[in-house]
């Protein structure tokens, strides 16, 4: 049904909104209750903390709801909101209507007692002195909702009840019909008709007409407001669960899962990467390392490529429970009968093995546990690792099972036959990094993937715990270096906890005389300024009049730019497209609001591409024939030292790539967010 029949039939019509916080705050309050034991609900959540407006007033709102953008962040703290009623305002205020119909700035004047609330009167005969004051009292006689909008007409203008409901549909389909302007003598010659002075009976009729250009009802302001402060609440006091939400609800909001882990760290949180031992589909809170608090462990969900179902099959297989492939074997599904049974671990001092752990299949009472069933080498050979002795496997695995009651897997070949997991997702998790637990990294894992079998291994090899193609010599491969991992953990996890790429290009920028986001921080008014960064957000708001805002982050924090539209016309090639941009101009500061106001911009997007050129940067020590790459292969750069040669070698470097390179190389970071 078009909402326009609805109208004409007379019909009630209910918009309802899916809003991907709602979904963020109630995966937020499941990890309260599961590691804090807090149950909460929206309306149990406490209220009016002062911590949550100090938080607000200092715009640290990355991933709040609403007041994550760059006009909110800026308006915060020139608001700065002390209750409820001004996160209501806050929403409210910065939206296109009040902006259009300059609504915003008397506010804020009055706010700060810089400019007299003023509510004229109508002449004695036609009304109350104090009329308005009913109606815009709230808002410091500055109408920021609809509903104040259309009260203005009814007890100004003396507009009926048809008339107001004119004037409701006029505002909101002013953008396709423009019929507003229908009303325009109609108000506001009733209004001087009533006494009121003439120019503020227009500015009156100017500001209702902004709300054309989209406004909020005073009830919607205030459900939003209520979102606003429940968010702001869990990322003030719970910050490791706040981002855990976030990061199980993409997409959503105006930043990508690298701000969101970097703000979280920022706040103080432990962050554990991608783990095959340890990570589940979404993320999850963890121990931290000190044994307190809760850390954040990233989840499967953030591995590029991988699929959910995938992910399932090697978390399933850590259970200690769980059946081998092919189906429930001995010790499965309810049974526990142990008579029989050996012990595996090693004897002590030369002599026979003890009663330690009751054997490969056994219950482990002597680790003052629940008592589990553990699946040995007799009824779990196709999961058993070709390269360790049985007994040494099966104390690993009791060691495990006293921290956690479940199994680890202790290389890769083991996760393969546990797991029965394709070799296209082993390889997206090698490429992810995800094998640092068995003490692989990124490239070990990846020769090792490449070594697996196309095939599973035939039931008699699987037996006896030896490889079809038998065992394979150790070979040490180059470590990767620092810049080339970064760039792979972009490129496969959309972020990564080693390092920011800016980070390895800043030698080159401090030779160009580039200053870090910190440094711009410190800049007065006016000044002049040269800063670089990996572009974040674009906006160009259709309230702005043809301004985009940009956000840079580089290795130190985040720069907001002002791009003017004569600007935008000279550079608008780098300013859509560039993924690394050099932005000269000068600081706009207004205490702690800060603005580079762009006047040249440089694209550098092929700077990036000499963090992954390991050949031209990074050589490694490969001999040709007699002749070595390098005199010293023992020899070991320090991270300055990389990042020196990574830069001096940038100049070589163009935007169009080899044709040998894997299609995934040419996306060296994620997209930025662009909201037109």
């Amino acid at each position: 049904w078009d909402k326009d029949d609805l109208s004409a039939l007379g019909l009630l019509k209910v918009d309802v909104l899916g809003l991907g916080m709602l979904t963020c705050i109630h995966k937020c309050f499941d990890l309260l209750d599961a590691h804090y034991g807090r149950k909460l609900t929206l309306a149990s959540v406490p209220r009016e903390d002062p911590a949550v407006y100090d938080m607000l007033c200092k715009a640290d709102s990355l991933g709040v709801f609403q007041v994550e953008s760059r006009a909110q962040m800026n308006m915060l703290p020139r608001l700065k909101p002390r209750c409820f009623y001004d996160l209501v305002i806050e929403v409210a205020i910065v939206r296109p209507g009040p902006i259009q119909g300059d609504m915003l700035h008397p506010y804020l004047r009055r706010r700060d007692g810089l400019e007299p609330e003023d509510y004229p009167a109508p002449a004695p005969e036609h009304g109350p002195p104090d009329e308005l004051r009913s109606v815009l009292g709230k808002t410091k006689g500055v109408p920021l909702f609809q509903e104040q909008a259309m009260k203005l007409a009814m007890v100004a203008a003396k507009f009926s009840t048809e008339e107001v409901n004119q004037l409701r549909h006029a505002m909101a389909t002013f953008r396709r019909r423009g019929t507003i302007e229908t009303l325009h003598d109609k108000m506001v010659s009733r209004m001087i008709a009533r006494g009121y002075d003439p120019e503020f009976a227009e500015r009156c009729f100017n500001q209702i007409k902004g709300f054309g250009e989209y406004g909020f009802p005073e009830s919607h302001a205030a459900s939003f407001a209520h979102l606003v402060y429940v968010s702001s609440w869990l990322k003030c006091h719970y910050p490791a669960v706040f981002a855990c939400g976030l990061l199980n609800s993409q997409p959503m909001g105006f930043y990508a899962p690298a701000q969101i882990v970097r703000c979280a760290r920022e706040h103080g949180v432990e962050v554990h990467p991608v783990d095959v031992n340890h990570s589940v589909w979404d993320c999850t809170l963890e121990p931290g390392e000190d044994g307190e608090g809760r850390a954040l462990r990233l989840g499967f969900r953030q591995v590029d490529g991988l699929r959910a179902g995938e992910a399932e099959k090697i978390v399933v297989a850590r259970r200690t429970d769980s059946p081998p492939p092919g189906g429930e074997g001995p010790g499965v599904g309810g049974h526990t009968e142990t008579q029989g049974l050996t012990p595996t671990l090693p004897p002590q001092g030369g002599g026979k093995s003890s009663e330690q752990g009751k054997g490969d299949n056994g219950l482990t009472p002597s680790f003052n546990e629940p008592s589990s069933l553990r699946l040995g080498k007799r009824d779990r050979a196709p999961r058993l690792l070709a390269r360790k002795p049985a007994w040494r496997l099966n104390a690993n695995r009791f060691s495990s099972m006293r921290t956690g009651l479940r199994q680890t897997f202790h290389d890769l070949h083991d996760l393969w036959s546990l797991t029965d997991v394709q070799l296209a997702t082993l390889e997206k998790l090698a490429a992810a990094d995800c094998f640092r637990s068995i003490g692989l990294d990124r490239r070990q894992a990846l020769w090792e993937v490449r070594a697996l079998s196309r095939a599973k291994p035939l039931p008699l090899f699987a037996w006896a715990g030896a490889r079809e193609a038998g065992e394979e010599s150790e070979v040490a491969l180059p470590e990767m270096p620092l810049p080339e991992h970064v760039v792979n953990d972009y490129q496969t996890l959309r972020l990564s906890l080693k390092a920011h790429p800016m980070r390895f290009l800043r030698p080159r920028l401090n030779e160009e005389g580039v200053a870090s986001a910190q440094d711009v921080k410190a800049l007065k008014d006016g000044a002049r300024i040269t800063a670089a960064g990996v572009v974040l957000v674009r906006q160009r708001p259709g309230s702005a009049k043809g301004v985009v805002f940009l956000t840079v982050e580089d290795e130190t924090g985040i720069v907001n730019s002002v791009v003017w539209p004569k600007v935008l016309e000279a550079y608008r090639r780098v300013v859509m497209g560039a993924r690394l941009i050099l932005i000269e101009g000068r600081i706009q500061r207004h205490e702690d609001i800060i603005h580079l106001v762009a006047e040249r911009l440089q694209d550098r997007t092929p700077w990036l591409l000499a963090l992954s050129e390991e050949a031209e940067s990074f050589k490694a020590p490969i001999a040709h024939a007699d002749e070595v790459k390098r005199s010293d292969p023992g020899s070991a750069q320090s991270s300055r030292d990389l990042a020196s040669n990574t830069a001096r070698n940038l100049t070589r470097t163009r935007d169009t790539a080899s044709p040998r390179r894997h299609p995934r190389q040419m996306r060296i970071l994620p997209k930025s967010r662009d909201f037109h």
